[in-house]
């Protein structure tokens, strides 16, 4: 029963992901260029509205509901949240458009690639001082002027399912700037039991994971936007420590209802 559910799934999605690539996802993301070209308020609040609804719709597709806790912060803010799944970048998006922070591998990564471009990534290559030197300064320069930007300081969707070490480097961009943090918790649910299986597993490619997506149940993304941390002042180390203290004290958390 459970592989004839996961080939009606497949047979229901994949068609839809198809038309959805083809009819949907380029006009998006022409309109969203466009709007982002006009370098005009009302141009990036169109282009954020249309960056929400891609992001809602490839979720539908996937079977992936988003529960929302908390509200995310207005204004210059580092969103840091932690990091399960290729789905978390489409999950973020489609609460708030924010800029994303991403190794620049993610831009040959079939649809994620789409989403990272839309949002306006910054990309950075792992390793390079360089890289990751132009990466905090246009965080800066776009907190500085009003705008979010958001990371994954686990630093990529790592082997496990437990929350790593948040990297500090990246944090040094909302001190820089000035402006608050804010930690995201971010967990995958079947009914009231944590659902783990959305990362990838051992060896398994990119394509591997969007297919085996595709015929999975459906889940839901349990999102919590916390309380703000103030970063002005903060030594990076003991800033990073204390946003990934905050997510792990949630992600750690028994749901609702269970015992």
């Amino acid at each position: 029963m459970s592989f004839l559910l996961s080939v009606l799934r497949l047979l229901v999605r994949i068609p839809l992901l198809g038309l959805f690539l083809l009819l949907g996802l380029m006009p998006a993301l022409m309109w969203i260029n466009y709007q982002q070209g006009l370098d005009s308020p009302d141009g990036r609040r169109k282009a954020e509205t249309a960056t929400n609804r891609v992001a809602s719709a490839v979720l539908r597709i996937f079977g992936v509901r988003v529960r929302l806790s908390g509200e995310p912060a207005d204004g210059p803010v580092l969103i840091a949240a932690n990091h399960l799944t290729w789905l978390d970048t489409f999950v973020l998006h489609s609460i708030r458009a924010m800029g994303f922070v991403a190794k620049a591998e993610i831009d040959g990564w079939p649809l994620a690639r789409f989403m990272v471009r839309a949002g306006g990534t910054i990309f950075h290559r792992r390793g390079s001082h360089d890289s990751s030197q132009d990466a905090v300064a246009a965080m800066v320069a776009r907190l500085k002027s009003g705008r979010r930007v958001a990371i994954f300081p686990e630093g990529g969707v790592l082997p496990g399912t437990e929350i790593h070490r948040f990297h500090a480097r990246m944090f040094r961009a909302a001190v820089d700037a000035g402006c608050p943090v804010q930690p995201v918790m971010i967990r995958y649910m079947a009914g009231s039991a944590r659902d783990d299986d959305v990362t990838f597993r051992s060896g398994e490619s990119m394509p591997g994971n969007i297919f085996r997506m595709l015929a999975r149940r459906g889940v839901e993304a349990d999102v919590r936007f916390l309380p703000l941390v103030e970063a002005a002042g903060q030594p990076r180390r003991a800033l990073a420590d204390a946003v990934r203290a905050a997510i792990v004290a949630c992600y750690d958390e028994a749901p609702a209802g269970q015992i």
